[in-house]
């Protein structure tokens, strides 16, 4: 008995620290978990060439100098509305001279300067503040646009940070800056709201009434009259020759016809004038 005792009591605190193993597992942080979370950058470019990109939800936080051109990157789709966050933190009061203004701008993939809907692109700071906030929204990204408009298209976009109005003496000061992009939407919401035409441009109209403000909708009849079509107009054998591209050609050659009767006309008048010409009398002629 005491020797099945002895075997029976390693076995029972074996199992009791195997079933103890799965709760100090559970209880510890899934390093997956903790993983999700995106790295906050601490680089910056100088140009849009040495942009450093952000991922989408991204953050940035780089200590900077103050005066230079400060550059980010980063990728938006269609549907999507990118908001950019900047928070400044000047350096000592002591070390400035005055006031700093600071100013981001956004660029699209073509160095095109793209307007913000909202938010302070420009903030000044006075002498005793310590920091600046500046915020950009970007315009709903397109999936197409005419070629003469600047409409925002999919694509990578710039973040300019400068300064656009600082003392002499405050060049090249440590400052801190951070960065922050925020996208919504996708592309489920690439149509903008009011996109869809929901209701006819021309509504029904009843004839011999008034439209009144308390009368815009129609009651419902079954003989409603509704606008008139645009009745055709009568043509004629000569009608085409004076539609399209044809009068181009008839001013033209009209033109040209006119054009040559006022240079005869004129021709005639200069060189030709009206009336006989005076007789002279020769006094050697008539000896």
């Amino acid at each position: 008995m005491r020797k099945l005792f002895a075997l029976a009591a390693p076995a029972a605190a074996l199992t009791g620290l195997l079933l103890l193993a799965p709760t100090a597992t559970a209880a510890s942080p899934s390093p997956s978990a903790s993983g999700t979370a995106k790295p906050v950058l601490n680089s910056v470019g100088t140009s849009f060439l040495t942009a450093t990109t952000l991922a989408a939800g991204q953050d940035a936080d780089v200590p900077v100098s103050t005066g230079d051109y400060l550059y980010w990157a980063f990728p938006a789709s269609e549907g999507q509305t990118a908001t950019v966050e900047v928070k400044v933190t000047l350096p000592d009061a002591a070390d400035r001279h005055g006031p700093q203004t600071w100013t981001v701008e956004l660029f699209d993939g073509l160095r095109r300067r793209q307007a913000c809907t909202s938010g302070p692109q420009n903030g000044t700071a006075a002498d005793s503040a310590t920091t600046v906030a500046l915020s950009c929204t970007l315009r709903q990204i397109r999936s197409w646009a005419e070629p003469w408009s600047g409409d925002p298209l999919p694509g990578t976009y710039y973040i300019r940070l400068s300064t656009s109005d600082i003392p002499q003496q405050d060049l090249g000061l440590a400052s801190q800056v951070h960065v922050h992009v925020a996208t919504k939407g996708g592309v489920n919401d690439a149509q903008p709201e009011g996109g869809s035409l929901k209701a006819p441009l021309v509504p029904p109209v009843n004839a011999g009434s008034t439209a009144s403000g308390s009368a815009a909708t129609p009651a419902p009849s079954s003989s409603a009259a509704y606008a008139a079509a645009p009745v055709a107009e009568e043509t004629h054998w000569y009608s085409d020759l004076f539609s399209g591209w044809n009068t181009r050609w008839w001013w033209t050659v009209a033109g040209g016809i006119l054009a040559a009767l006022a240079g005869v006309l004129g021709y005639t008048l200069t060189r030709h004038p009206r009336g006989h010409r005076p007789h002279h009398h020769h006094p050697h002629l008539s000896e």
